[in-house]
């Protein structure tokens, strides 16, 4: 069997300590990363690092190494060098949130994919989950983690919009969660470009001025973006169907690059 000794007793740290326990693996342990760590690879065959990104080289330095022990970091973006003091070293990402420690241990163990890099023993962890491993190697991490984050942490951000802009006319935030998830299982179901709907998508100016007109200003900058992803997938989408490559600006992307011009001069000042 399989020993295991988690280092980090945050909401990460805690999720898959439930998950492997629950998998069947013998759990060692859960240390908090100011413990002293010297022993923590000791007599052990895993030690996974829940710690945050920027403690992860400072972690694993404090662990001594042992030969045998694989030393894995839970860290979507991180690359495996903040590991180098340990011979055998990976990464073992999960691709679901981990809000709280029960919850979280039911969605590692529901089947998620996993991004594994460097040792087998990685992907070893992830099928004994459950889970579907696909490797991410670390020229790959930046992008993926990217992606991660536009899905969930964006996704979130923007519901964070619908429940200011819905407050303005007096309704909740959860009168409109049915149409977010009936826009999320037609992406499933059907891809993301059949399954875009709305007056982006058709092309409809008149009532997107009308959204303009009454968005506070603080939302505008926001909600332009939304529009310009949703034309820009709407022009991919039409392009695709005539057998076309869209110009990489046109009139429906106008919007899309001003959003970038004001995005870069953000950024400069």
């Amino acid at each position: 069997m399989t020993s295991i000794r988690i280092i980090g007793a945050g909401r990460a740290g805690l999720s898959f300590e439930g998950a492997f326990r629950a998998a069947g693996y013998e759990l060692l342990g859960v240390w908090h990363h100011t413990d002293d760590l010297t022993a923590a690879a000791e007599g052990v065959d895993v030690v996974l690092l829940a710690v945050p990104d920027r403690a992860i080289a400072a972690v694993a330095a404090a662990i001594e190494p042992r030969q045998g022990t694989v030393v894995l970091h839970c860290s979507g973006a991180s690359t495996l060098d903040g590991l180098a003091p340990h011979v055998r070293r990976g990464s073992l990402h999960p691709l679901v949130t981990l809000p709280e420690p029960v919850l979280g241990a039911l969605r590692l163990g529901g089947g998620p994919y996993f991004a594994v890099a460097g040792d087998p023993m990685a992907r070893e962890l992830a099928v004994g989950l459950g889970g579907r491993p696909v490797v991410v190697p670390d020229a790959r991490r930046a992008g993926y983690h990217a992606a991660a984050a536009i899905a969930a942490n964006h996704l979130v951000a923007l519901l964070g919009q619908v429940e200011r802009v819905a407050a303005t006319v007096g309704l909740p935030l959860e009168a409109f969660l049915p149409l977010a998830q009936g826009a999320l299982d037609d992406v499933g179901f059907l891809g993301p470009a059949a399954a875009l709907t709305g007056p982006a998508s058709r092309g409809d100016i008149a009532t997107l001025e009308r959204h303009r007109a009454v968005l506070d200003a603080s939302e505008r900058f926001g909600y332009e973006g939304g529009v310009a992803l949703a034309e820009r997938l709407a022009a991919e989408r039409e392009a695709s169907a005539a057998g076309t490559v869209p110009a990489v600006v046109t009139a429906a992307d106008e919007p899309a690059a001003a959003v970038a011009e004001q995005s870069a001069a953000a950024a400069l000042s």
